[in-house]
């Protein structure tokens, strides 16, 4: 398949074969290197080189200074060849002088050499000077020399001006169906139309075609696409046509000038027959290939796949054959794009500018395919495991005799005692013989907060402890390691529940079965959550929450590599106290355990089942402080784990895998940021310094949209097959997911960057006002990157329109970038419109 790719993407073209000399070359005889704009040229050897290698193909070639290069003239007597000689004129008057009196000078002393010269190269079409003092200057080089005198403008100007043809002795045409925006196919037509009009219009005037020709490489234009076949075909069909008809024409041009790039855009240094290094870019018969190299970077491609999708379909031999044939064409996806992308930029003539810009986004292109790779990874264990190999369920009750005791904790901060005294009343009538509920609340300072529960806590009798800690360090890891140090000495289990959850009766009792096998440390539950079903906001997020614990925790699960989470989770008392308690140098401090009991060997089971249920984040602004939270704790763990990740040790790779790599979609929301702020930038330069900030290659562009639309197929797909709701939910919990990814990337990014942030309890109440005004405080960020965003693809649209390919894949990407934003402005119009709402 991917063989056939290269092969398809360059399959040969057909266009008719030339025999016979060209009729001449409109030449710059620059090297690779060179740039007149910095004083640098040819020396006369490398000059004489060129014209040495155009003689095999014409005898007539066409210059456009006198002042620049005034060798030439010199160098192409002496080779035999004759030359179309030019006076360059601008809004220099001093600097037009001098060239008319050069050219007069050299068409006097080389008269056999110099048949015909030009005055002034499309200098109206520039509006440089009026055409009174054109045609002046023109007249004057009439009166001083023999041959034939001429001005070079594009037809239209020949048309608007038809009083110069009576000072020219022939006319001069540039025909140019590519900047026309004429398909390739078309373009001859186009080009023999407007020669044919002169024709017609001046009937009794020589005109010769000054300068003709196609791109092969360079932004395409319209309908005009530039490409080294296209330019083979147009050429070849025109020396065709041209010799039919006795058409006298000069290609435009002989070698390819990157220094032009500058002038121009990127596609003024495309234009040669030759490459800048001298080489012809296609044959004159035959067909014409693209790339001439494809069969090596196909091979390459195929042999840097080769082995990953060996390993991989051996590894993973339990997978369907589906799957690993879906995995093995991702793998040989993303190193056919990695040859494509190292291999393209040689078909460019790049500055060190450019270089430089491909040298620090090429790995972040390889960060988009790993992250790809990952995501594919996840995506076809789900969907085509035969079965999950560790797969936990419920237990039949122990007899109470045998049933470990559990120490259940319950931290809180600063919550609704009603909220607070509803899990309690749940925790009360559990069907279990061996616990206890300790309450710690820590630096609530209102004691009409605290005190109804702690009230509440003695009514429900002895096996309820209430604890008022106030001022405590740690956060809520200060508290359970508080928790910790109260707990019942008989106390095999600790369990910790948030504030806001209620638990089935038969939690415990189904569960710590688990714990008499010595080797398993966690018991973990999935969050679920309760009373949404009529609030449009919480019914988004309660199932933007489920898709983690429907898809990724199995998935890590298979590798025991799940994310503990600080509620609905029991714990091994002697592991937690044995590896040292709950971590307060973590704003994630359950995450931070369950790692590190892996890494001192312990099982940590998942049991998909769900054994209470807490209440979603009040609003918007909860809901993205609490991703926040998490995003900057995944940081924190990983600098402080770092160690653990990276070097041989007691985890297996399978956890390192998941631990390096569970974290790459929240990494990409912060690359997504960067990307968002450096294409706002450059996006402003190209629309107000187009000279200076080109489009972006398709190099950049192609694998980006590739990954946006390949993300967004993996999360819909896994989301139908996985979790149980339907195509409404399934888009509202995309859009709920997509509006915390600016939360996500300021976590990632501040977790990178600095040691430690507030811990902010995940309110459970709204707080916000009612007005239209609040409803978007919490996301003035995302709404004016979104606002940015639009202006820049209002900028591209007014700029560039749909003139080029890469400018409408750049509007794309604009568009694609502000997704997440506008998601985050409707969510949090969605949480202020649903209200207090509940099920």
């Amino acid at each position: 398949m991917n063989i056939g790719l290269w092969w398809w993407s360059n399959l040969p073209h057909g266009p008719e074969d030339w025999h016979g000399p060209i009729n001449g070359f409109a030449v710059s005889l620059f090297q690779r290197y060179q740039n007149p704009l910095q004083n640098d040229f040819p020396s006369d050897k490398q000059i004489a080189g060129d014209l040495h290698l155009l003689h095999k193909y014409s005898d007539n070639i066409r210059t456009y200074s006198m002042l620049q290069n005034p060798q030439v003239v010199r160098l192409a007597h002496k080779e035999g060849l004759h030359v179309l000689a030019g006076a360059w004129i601008d809004t220099r008057l001093e600097n037009n002088e001098k060239e008319i009196e050069a050219l007069i000078a050299m068409a006097r002393r080389y008269p056999k050499t110099i048949t015909r010269v030009i005055v002034g190269n499309e200098v109206l079409f520039r509006n440089d000077i009026p055409p009174a003092q054109l045609m002046a200057y023109v007249d004057r080089v009439r009166a001083a020399i023999r041959q034939p005198v001429s001005v070079a403008e594009p037809d239209y100007i020949w048309v608007k001006y038809p009083e110069l043809v009576s000072h020219v002795d022939f006319i001069t045409v540039h025909l140019f169906p590519y900047w026309n925006g004429i398909p390739r196919k078309d373009a001859i037509g186009a080009a023999l139309g407007s020669y044919q009009h002169l024709r017609q219009l001046y009937p009794y005037k020589p005109i010769v075609v000054g300068e003709i020709g196609w791109p092969s490489n360079g932004d395409r234009h319209e309908y005009a696409e530039p490409s080294v076949s296209n330019e083979a075909i147009f050429l070849r069909q025109w020396f065709n046509v041209a010799k039919r008809d006795h058409i006298d024409y000069y290609v435009m041009e002989a070698f390819d000038q990157p220094w032009k790039e500058q002038l121009s855009g990127r596609t003024e240094a495309y234009w040669g027959m030759f490459t800048a290094d001298r080489q012809l870019k296609f044959p004159f018969t035959g067909p014409v290939t693209e790339d001439t190299g494809w069969p090596w970077k196909a091979l390459a491609a195929s042999l840097l796949a080769l082995l990953p999708m060996l390993w991989f379909a051996r590894r993973f031999a339990r997978f369907k054959l589906t799957g690993r044939l879906f995995f093995c064409g991702l793998i040989q996806l993303a190193c056919t794009l990695i040859v494509w992308s190292a291999t393209l930029p040689f078909n460019f003539y790049l500055d060190w500018i450019d270089w430089t810009m491909l040298v620090l986004l090429f790995p972040a292109q390889l960060a988009i395919l790993a992250i790809l790779l990952i995501n594919g990874f996840e995506f076809t264990e789900v969907l085509w495991r035969r079965e999950w190999i560790r797969h936990a369920g419920m237990l039949r009750p122990d007899a109470p005799e045998k049933q470990p005791f559990v120490s259940i904790h319950l931290a809180c901060y600063n919550e609704p005692p009603e909220m607070v005294q509803l899990t309690l009343d749940s925790l009360a009538e559990l069907d279990y013989a061996n616990y206890e509920v300790l309450v710690i609340d820590n630096n609530t300072k209102d004691p009409a907060v605290w005190g109804p529960v702690k009230e509440y806590c003695e009514k429900l009798g002895k096996r309820f402890r209430f604890f008022h800690l106030e001022p405590w360090p740690g956060f809520k890891a200060g508290a359970l390691n508080f928790g910790l140090k109260e707990t019942a000495p008989e106390a095999d289990v600790v369990a910790v529940i948030d504030a806001d959850y209620v638990v089935r009766p038969d939690w415990l009792a189904a569960l710590t079965g688990h714990f008499h096998d010595p080797k398993v440390a966690v018991v973990q539950c999935p969050q679920a959550h309760r009373d949404f079903e009529h609030n449009r906001f919480r019914r988004m997020t309660a199932w933007e929450f489920d898709g983690f614990f429907r898809i990724g925790m199995h998935h890590r699960n298979e590798r025991n590599a799940i994310i503990q989470h600080g509620t609905m989770t029991m714990v091994r008392r002697s592991a937690l106290e044995g590896t040292g308690g709950w971590s307060e140098w973590t704003i994630c401090e359950d995450a931070e355990l369950g790692l590190r009991l892996m890494h001192a060997g312990y099982e940590l089971v998942y049991v998909d089942e769900l054994m209470g249920k807490g209440l979603t984040p009040a609003d918007f602004k909860a809901y993205k402080s609490q991703r926040y939270r998490w995003a900057f704790g995944a940081m924190q763990i990983l600098k402080g784990r770092w160690n653990w990740m990276t070097q041989k040790g007691p985890l297996t790779a399978g956890q390192r895998f998941h631990f390096l790599t569970g974290w790459f979609s929240w990494f990409a929301d912060a690359l997504h940021l960067i990307f968002t702020l450096m294409a706002i930038f450059w996006t402003a330069g190209m629309v107000a310094f187009p000279n200076l900030f080109s489009l972006p290659m398709q190099l950049f562009l192609i694998p980006v949209i590739g990954f946006f639309f390949a993300k967004a197929i993996f999360g819909i797909v896994l989301y139908r097959a996985r979790v149980p709701c339907g195509w409404y939910d399934t888009l509202m919990a995309s859009l709920a997911s997509m509006g915390l990814s600016h939360a996500i990337a300021r976590g990632i990014l501040h977790g990178l960057t600095r040691e430690k942030t507030s811990f902010v309890v995940t309110a459970k109440s709204r707080r916000l006002g009612e007005s239209s005004l609040a409803a978007f405080a919490p996301v003035r960020e995302e709404g004016l990157m979104a606002c940015a965003l639009v202006l820049c693809i209002i900028g591209m649209i007014k700029g560039f329109g749909t003139r080029y390919i890469e400018g409408e894949l750049w509007i794309f990407i604009l568009a694609a970038q502000s997704i997440p934003y506008f998601s985050a402005v409707i969510g949090a119009w969605i949480a202020h419109r649903s209200g207090d709402a509940a099920g």
